[in-house]
């Protein structure tokens, strides 16, 4: 092998965590237990036995996970020599929790990651570095999530399968820049299996990223079937060959360094175990190239020391490095729906209890190991698409879907525990109707609170009912709030508008009122015999099917789109685009017919979710009714029929003593094999320039302009919704239970990468990504059923972009309102 430099090369011997893509979660949180103790059995035997042909041999845990759950499991004397060899070097901790999605909130996030922390403080062996693998992209907070708990490193071996690496170049370090300014080493390297691809574990060698003479023999596992003697030397020829290519390959890009970093499998597979005759192969390596090239074993720590030591000139870089697999989630929108109703209760206890006092600490913990296992990258068995009707792939899905809803439940108990210290008690018969209601956000907030009535219940002896008038009163005050009821399933509700300081409580109570209702015929022209009340009265506000006009908005409605307009009265300004092809809230359903198989249509659509061949399909307006109508607000119902759903239907609620506008999709999907995604427009707008910010993880962003160079533009995983910053105002939209988010042209194209400074798609059209079952591995396929899905539109003079947002968490959460 001829080369120009000599080289070293470092091998991480890992084993990639995906919790259920290769064996239900159980046996995989074994399999991670046991695997951490061959790779100890495997020190002990090259030393207790002199195994000099292993030298070199050493193992990184990939995750915190892997050594959290070895330490619940494995024997006293597995813990003790586990402790020796991490000091000694021959095992890598790392401070990555799991390999995530967006989907996790910032504080769950930082609390699985301290854990790492604690470790270190607790056992003496401080975690620097972290390692993730197969997944494309991370919230710009997690770097300050990283740094905050003594991680400094970060190795990157991300996987390009329908995604791609950042800064348009792989195997380079960079410093990464959090919005708090701190700072994390992060080297961009090659595929986690790309060792295995240059064939440094025997018997575990593939051909997937390399396209060369040798991929067609492996792909029809032809090349290794005449015995273990050809095997090796087959295996060494194709290392020899596909090293020399890779690596002259490097000097023609004019690579600056001396170091190349790999990582590789016992096995190729996920979820692999430790091979010790890696070490044998690095040892004969060593041998067959001594002057030209050294092979290393080596940890995270001991390869980022060569880094800060090899490398000068290291590059700054800061902004999103916005995944291009957290679309994962838009393939099960029931449970996730159920996963951020969960999230927001844990943010309402931290809210409620900020000091833990009136909760139960190991009910939070439960819930946030249970959240952090569901947003994990896996999304469900490796022939989810392929074979949706096995049952290991039904299984696995229902494990998944369970660590959400634990999660849920758990939380759910802790903010009861909560609830109760402040107040609340359990339905009795012939209670008073008095309510505490509580803003736990630390802003000012003017909104609704819901409040029920029992169906059972009585009032001064009468059974309730939505034809007994009532007063909803503040105990304390005496003032008499606006209200409006309606029958749900089990109660009345009761939505009441209240004015609240932050952190405020407020009891108030319902009263029968006595006051008399006048039914006789009024003089002036409204309404006609036949009870139908279609005339416009002068100085009063339209509220019909064709015009809905409150103090604040506006509303124009027409008989093909839906929703015409929406005027600002504050300036006169439309906050829906002129230029929207789909009206507020109507859907947008995209079908891919399948041509060859279900999982080669897919696949080949690669960064695109969609290709030329998409059919595309918007919604088309069949009825406008209105349903309700009282003193706090007035509800239209659009029905549209779309293609891929039997139903698709649009509840708006726009309110009259506040600038609100609430929208509840509900649809009913079909169940589809071939590829689909369903959206539902947003096209709202400030009414002049403006900027987009979306809040991420542990961060708020301008989409297209806050990201790291060559990083995903395609779509979006936020927490809570959109702020659009105008000149004057801000326009607001909390997205509450489906959180993919996409601008612009739907169309199948051509993928640019963001540059850092892409304005026109932070400023294009929104819709909202609520379904997908593109991928043709682990994705759910059956999107078929009911949903619900919740958006508000809010409009507030102009303040800081983290003001706007928490105005957006706070509509998320509400108001906290329960019996007293």
């Amino acid at each position: 092998m001829k080369l120009n430099r000599k080289w070293n090369i470092y091998l991480i011997h890992h084993s990639h965590t995906d919790i259920g893509y290769t064996e239900r979660q159980d046996k995989i949180i074994n399999y991670h237990k046991d695997f951490i103790k061959q790779a100890i059995d495997i020190l002990n035997d090259l030393h207790d036995n002199h195994k000099t042909e292993y030298n070199g041999f050493v193992w990184q845990c990939e995750n915190y996970w892997q050594v959290r759950n070895f330490y619940a499991h494995a024997e006293k004397n597995y813990i003790e020599d586990f402790e020796k060899y991490v000091k000694s070097g021959e095992i890598g901790l790392s401070g990555n929790y799991l390999n995530m999605t967006e989907l996790i909130n910032y504080d769950i996030l930082n609390s699985r990651i301290g854990k790492a922390k604690e470790f270190g403080d607790k056992t003496g062996l401080p975690v620097k570095s972290g390692m993730t693998a197969d997944i494309n992209g991370f919230a710009w907070g997690y770097a300050d999530a990283l740094y905050e708990n003594g991680v400094e490193n970060l190795f990157s071996c991300l996987h390009p399968h329908h995604g791609m690496f950042p800064l348009y170049k792989k195997q380079i370090p960079f410093y990464w820049e959090s919005p708090k300014g701190n700072k994390v080493l992060v080297w961009n390297g090659e595929h986690y299996h790309f060792g295995n691809e240059l064939h440094f574990a025997p018997h575990s060698g593939t051909s997937y990223l390399i396209f060369d003479e040798y991929r067609e023999q492996m792909k029809k596992n032809s090349m290794y079937k005449t015995g273990a003697a050809d095997t090796e030397e087959m295996e060494l020829k194709v290392l020899c060959e596909r090293l020399k290519r890779y690596l002259n390959n490097l000097e023609e890009e004019n690579y600056p360094y001396d170091l190349v970093p790999f990582m590789v499998s016992g096995a190729i597979t996920d979820n692999a175990p430790p091979s010790v005759s890696i070490a044998k192969r690095v040892n004969l390596l060593n041998e067959k190239f001594a002057g030209q090239i050294q092979f290393k074993m080596v940890t995270l720590d001991q390869f980022f020391e060569q880094v800060k030591d090899k490398c000068s000139d290291i590059p700054t870089y800061k902004g999103d490095w916005n995944d291009w697999w957290a679309d994962g989630v838009g393939s099960t929108p029931a449970v996730v729906k159920n996963f951020r109703d969960a999230q927001r209760k844990y943010d309402l206890c931290k809210k409620l209890d900020p000091f833990a006092n009136l909760g139960d600490s190991s009910l939070v913990e439960k819930a946030s190991e249970n959240l952090m296992l569901y947003a994990e990258h896996t999304w469900g068995y490796s022939s989810s698409v392929s074979e949706p009707w096995e049952t290991m792939v039904g299984d696995l899905e229902l494990k998944k879907s369970a660590y959400a809803i634990n999660g849920n439940t758990e939380i759910a108990k802790n903010l009861d525990l909560i609830l109760a210290k402040k107040g609340e008690v359990t339905i009795k018969q012939d209670k008073p109707q008095q309510y505490k209601i509580i803003n736990p956000h630390d802003i000012p907030l003017k909104t609704t609170a819901l409040i029920y009535i029992e169906f059972w219940e009585y009032m001064d002896g009468i059974n309730f009912g939505l034809d007994i008038p009532i007063e909803v009163v503040d105990v304390n005050t005496k003032e008499v709030l606006s209200h409006q009821i309606k029958q749900i399933a089990r109660a009345i509700q009761v939505e009441v508008v209240v004015t609240m300081k932050p952190k405020e409580e407020k009891i108030i109570a319902i009263y029968p009122t006595r006051k008399p209702v006048n039914n006789t015929v009024q003089n002036h022209a409204h309404i006609g015999a036949e009870g139908v009340s279609d005339i416009v009265v002068p100085d009063t506000f339209e509220e019909d099917v064709f015009c809905i006009e409150t103090d604040f908005y506006k509303v124009l409605f027409d008989e093909e789109s839906g929703i015409r307009s929406i005027i600002d009265k504050r300036d006169q300004k439309d906050i829906i685009r002129v230029d929207t092809l789909y009206a507020p809230f109507s859907g947008i359903y995209e079908v891919t017919d399948i041509r060859t198989n279900p999982c080669e249509e897919r696949r080949k659509m690669g960064r695109n979710r969609k290709n030329i061949s998409t059919r595309r399909y918007g919604s088309k307006l069949n009825n406008i009714q209105v349903i309700e109508n009282g003193t706090v607000y007035i509800a239209v119902q659009l029905d549209y029929v779309l293609e891929g759903t039997k139903l698709y239907s649009v509840f708006l609620k726009v309110y009259k003593e506040i600038p609100k506008i609430e929208a509840m999709v509900r649809i009913h999907k079909e169940s589809v094999y071939e590829p689909e995604n369903l959206y539902i427009s947003l096209p709202f707008t400030t009414g002049g320039d403006e900027v987009k910010y979306l809040d991420k993880t542990g961060c708020i962003i301008r989409p297209g302009i806050d990201q790291l160079p060559g990083s995903n533009k395609e779509f979006y995983l936020l927490q809570n919704g959109i702020v659009m910053e105008g000149a004057d105002k801000e326009v607001i939209i909390s997205v509450k239970d489906a959180p993919l988010i996409t601008f612009g042209d739907l169309k199948a194209k051509p993928i640019q990468l963001c540059d850092g400074n892409d304005r026109k798609l932070n400023q294009s059209t929104v819709y909202s990504w609520v379904m997908n079952n593109y991928w043709e591995t682990n994705f759910k396929v059956d999107l078929g059923g009911f949903y619900e899905f919740a958006y508000t539109i809010t409009t507030i003079d102009k303040t800081s972009k983290e003001d706007a947002m928490k105005v957006c968490e706070a509509v998320n959460e509400g108001l906290v309102s329960f019996y007293i």
